[in-house]
């Protein structure tokens, strides 16, 4: 059963796997952040409610060039810090505000992401969501990315770092349906009722 905790809460009392957002101590795990956990699951972790994005590797991220120098681009992923791409990964110049999608590589010390594979995106709408609810936008194996694409017929890429890029169909559906799911992220059934939001 999923409940909201607080920072310090008791968790569990007896041993789990640990997972992310949760810590251990005189042998009973507590959550070091505000949100989401799942009683039932067989692994410790919370998924908190807020938060910036924190780059983790193989995260594929929705990035915005925004400078340009001679030997690459600066790009922004919500996150602490710029990353930057050589010109040599790109087959075709960029401009400042063109909009990527990308893997992250590498993750240092001090948070600074390395990317990899850069693919410039079309004309198309970046929407904006808090990081934290990335995961539940994109479901299970992508299972809610499939529905909000097809429910929208719009062609949909959900970053890790809390930004959609997307184009075509019906962007104001997708846009009300991302908000919905952002609303209602911490509540179970949330694929059904998304499911009828887009039969309406």
């Amino acid at each position: 059963m999923k409940k909201v905790v607080i920072p310090g809460e008791i968790l569990f009392e007896e041993r789990k796997r640990l997972g992310s957002n949760v810590f251990v101590s005189d042998g009973k795990i507590y959550s070091k952040v505000l949100g989401i956990t799942d009683n039932e699951n067989e692994t410790a972790t919370v998924v908190p409610l807020q938060g910036p994005y924190v780059p983790r590797r193989d995260d594929s991220v929705v990035g915005v060039i925004t400078r340009e120098n001679f030997a690459g681009y600066g790009v922004n992923i919500n996150s602490f810090n710029e990353c930057f791409i050589p010109k040599s990964a790109m087959r075709t110049p960029l401009s400042l505000g063109d909009v990527i999608i990308a893997k992250v590589s590498n993750v240092s010390e001090l948070k600074e992401a390395d990317l990899t594979f850069p693919k410039r995106m079309g004309d198309g709408e970046v929407i904006s969501v808090n990081p934290v609810r990335s995961p539940r936008l994109i479901g299970k194996n992508g299972s809610m990315l499939d529905i909000l694409s097809q429910g929208t017929d719009c062609e949909v890429f959900i970053g890790k770092n809390g930004r959609l890029w997307a184009r075509n169909g019906d962007l104001e559906l997708l846009k009300k349906t991302v908000k919905f799911i952002e609303e209602n992220s911490y509540k179970s059934n949330l694929t059904n009722a998304v499911e009828s939001l887009l039969r309406k």
